[in-house]
């Protein structure tokens, strides 16, 4: 059903939404990803630690491991689960957020419209995720030049590290429940749709759990009443706000606190923990530096915010990207030249090839007019859309995830052939027990399971993206995706994949 339209203005009318299957394994794999993923980033933590090693040594003789030992050396804390939770943690991470929110309301930023909507409208969006990441960063920087290491910040974030995930954790349930609930007032089919709201494609096939997880609106967005500031500054669309605000820079927030850890221990900070800050870091600013180029993702565009994104922004994303520096932190391998000329390498080209494409995309799409793009071949759909065939997109259909990915090994390589024990031994000047990392040959190679998984995950990712994106592009253009296939065979590795 199309919008209608009136003399004096646009009345904007729902459409009957598009309804697909599912992904994901369907309920089962929701099932599995909700319930089981926390797990797994509780289990990082506890099994690659600074009390035992990593991995923890019993894991290493399985016919010997009993549960006491295994719980000594994880340091299972003896409160049990509940010790995994604490108040006063949660309301300073809420604290956090809140902070967050204040900078994307009251500080200037540029204002733009989205992407066209089925219902025909388009929302409006204020982008100031750089300036508002710039001024938390800046504040501690000041911390960190008072306080040094032992800025409270930086304390914090390494002592409270369990009840800092749970907090996040809980509060992923709490905001995917709020909009799985809040979806049910969308309008239905042909009613007026003033805010231009409407479900995703995929978020909508009845089963409860999964289109909590999956996520059932497209766009959910809520407008605060606070008075003075603009409607578009007021108006705080959930999943856009939840992909580059707290988990993103949060995820480079861990690593400085990692970093920190590595000084107060050490004295010193190693060349390896440094290039995981710095590309890391870089990552992270130059993603809310091009925070317009998020319009034009599957993600905003395609998918609906739910279980799945939540976990993914405020848990997922910082936890478990950060796994490489907090390696670092407990055993501090030095690289030398030619290992961080190597890890340069690496990440540059991934860098290149990931902000060449991304940038490219966004510029054809916004103003294919623009001299950067100008000389772009394509070929135009029945639908209208003009698919690239020439430039970066025409090496493969999806070049923009070989960068991504390129880009994380230049995350884990650092670490290097990890794996240590922590050994504790009598000070001869002080007679105090003391702790260090040390890489015994038994454990040499075991840390790869946690500092490379990041690797291996996103590789799968990626390639499980790309195949919802073939299908959702094959869905939608017919016959003219298979014109543009033949043209651009590759999908992510050119003359490979």
């Amino acid at each position: 059903m199309a919008p209608k339209k009136t003399a004096k203005s646009q009345i904007l009318v729902q459409p009957v939404p598009e309804k697909r299957g599912y992904e994901f394994g369907g309920p089962l794999g929701a099932f599995g990803i909700v319930f089981g993923l926390p797990i797994l980033i509780y289990s990082f933590a506890f099994f690659c630690n600074d009390i035992s090693g990593c991995p923890a040594p019993s894991l290493l003789h399985p016919s010997t491991l009993t549960l006491d030992k295994l719980k000594t050396e994880i340091g299972w804390p003896e409160q049990g689960i509940a010790a995994l939770y604490d108040t006063q943690v949660t309301l300073w991470v809420l604290g956090y957020y809140f902070l967050s929110l204040f900078l994307q309301i009251f500080l200037p930023g540029q204002e733009a419209e989205g992407m066209g909507l089925a219902c025909g409208g388009r929302h409006k969006y204020k982008f100031n995720a750089f300036p508002s990441a710039v001024l938390i960063l800046s504040g501690l920087v000041l911390g960190t030049s008072l306080y040094g290491a032992d800025f409270v910040v930086w304390t914090f974030l390494w002592d409270n590290y369990l009840q800092i995930i749970t907090a996040n954790l809980l509060i992923s349930f709490a905001i995917s429940t709020f909009v799985y609930v809040r979806s049910f007032s969308v309008p239905k089919p042909g009613q007026i749709n003033p805010e231009s709201r409407e479900l995703a494609p995929g978020g909508h096939t009845g089963n409860a759990l999964y289109d909590f997880f999956i996520g059932r609106e497209l766009n959910p967005r809520v407008r605060l009443p606070i008075p003075f500031v603009s409607d578009t500054s007021r108006t705080i669309d959930i999943k856009v706000w939840f992909e580059l605000r707290p988990g993103l820079l949060g995820w480079l927030i861990l690593n400085l606190s990692n970093v920190a850890r590595q000084y107060r221990t050490y004295g010193y900070v190693t060349d390896s923990i440094a290039l995981v800050a710095v590309f890391q870091g870089f990552y992270v600013l130059d993603s809310l530096y091009m925070e317009p180029a998020i319009m034009t993702t599957m993600d905003v565009i395609m998918d609906g915010f739910g279980f799945m994104l939540a976990f993914g922004d405020i848990v997922w994303v910082p936890f478990l990207y950060s796994v490489q520096s907090r390696y670092l932190a407990v055993f501090p391998l030095e690289l030398g030249f030619k290992g961080v000329s190597l890890v340069l390498g690496v990440t540059a080209v991934g860098y290149f090839t990931f902000r060449g494409a991304n940038n490219q995309k966004n510029r054809f799409r916004t103003n294919p007019n623009d001299p950067r793009v100008k000389h772009i071949k394509y070929i135009e759909t029945a639908s209208g859309s003009k698919l690239m065939i020439s430039g970066w997109w025409g090496y493969a259909r999806h070049i923009n995830y070989l960068g991504d990915w390129i880009m994380s090994w230049g995350y884990c390589l650092p670490t290097g052939f990890a794996g240590y024990a922590i050994i504790e031994s009598l000070s001869p000047a002080t007679g105090e027990i003391q702790r260090r990392a040390v890489q015994t040959p038994e454990l040499r190679g075991w840390g790869l399971i946690f500092t490379y998984f990041y690797l291996v995950y996103f590789g799968v990712l990626l390639v499980h993206r790309e195949q919802r994106d073939e299908e959702k592009c094959k869905r939608k253009y017919g016959a003219d995706w298979n014109r543009y296939t033949s043209l651009v065979r590759s999908r992510i590795i050119p003359g490979v994949y």
